[in-house]
């Protein structure tokens, strides 16, 4: 049976990933999720980029095909940047991050979260609050994430992925608030031995919402990675 390594995303419950896990099987597909430390794992540790590229390079065989989803493609990528593009067999990329937008919504965010910080002591406005701020990942995270976060966002202005050689497939969901459609653009513009396949109406969490299907396209990529080389 094939073999894909998955790194999921800023989430503390990876655990969804498991019907996308069990749906690949039909492809004959052996699907692996490295849980990230701090997310998947608990640990009171603040994490950097070259924390998680160090653990994902030793988590991961020379010649893998890996799958990142958001900030698991954030690792990924500037794992890539330090080990060389030879080191995987083949990269899918879902709605990554890493490409760094000075975001005028982020600054808002912050001015808002200040302006309603007293509100966030009434459980039923709190939930409000998150909701317009889009924040609430950041807000309810333990201190040493939020720190971490803060460390995944600034690392995006240092990352050069134009240098990257691995063949690579790019799938974004034209829908996606988190990292919008242009991200996904860019990635591809940037990465020489890359395609991009851009799906109506997904959005960033495909997985939560249909398993059969992101399995079925995951498949799809894995198979053209796998003709180019990849194992």
């Amino acid at each position: 049976m094939n073999k894909l390594y998955i790194i999921h995303g800023w989430t503390y419950k990876p655990e969804p990933w498991q019907t996308v896990i069990r749906a690949l099987k039909k492809y004959d597909i052996d699907a692996e999720l490295l849980k990230v430390p701090g997310l998947g794992t608990k640990s009171d540790k603040v994490f950097t980029i070259q924390d998680y590229s160090d653990w994902a390079h030793t988590r991961l065989p020379k010649g893998a095909i890996a799958l990142g989803h958001s900030n698991g493609g954030r690792i990924l990528l500037n794992m890539l940047c330090r080990e060389g593009s030879d080191y995987l067999g083949g990269l899918i990329l879902l709605d990554a991050a890493g490409i760094y937008e000075k975001s005028r919504k982020r600054d808002l965010s912050k001015a808002l979260s200040k302006t309603f910080a007293p509100l966030k002591k009434v459980p039923l406005a709190r939930k409000v609050v998150h909701k317009v701020l889009g924040a609430s990942d950041y807000e309810q995270a333990p201190d040493n994430m939020k720190k971490t976060l803060d460390n995944m966002l600034t690392s995006d202005q240092k990352l050069d992925i134009s240098n990257i050689t691995t063949n690579t497939q790019i799938i974004w969901g034209s829908d996606d608030k988190i990292t919008p459609v242009r991200q996904g653009k860019k990635m591809h513009e940037l990465l020489k031995n890359s395609e991009l396949t851009i799906k109506d109406g997904w959005r960033h969490s495909r997985y939560l919402v249909d398993a059969d299907e992101l399995a079925a396209e995951i498949a799809d990529k894995y198979e053209k990675l796998s003709q180019k080389g990849g194992k």
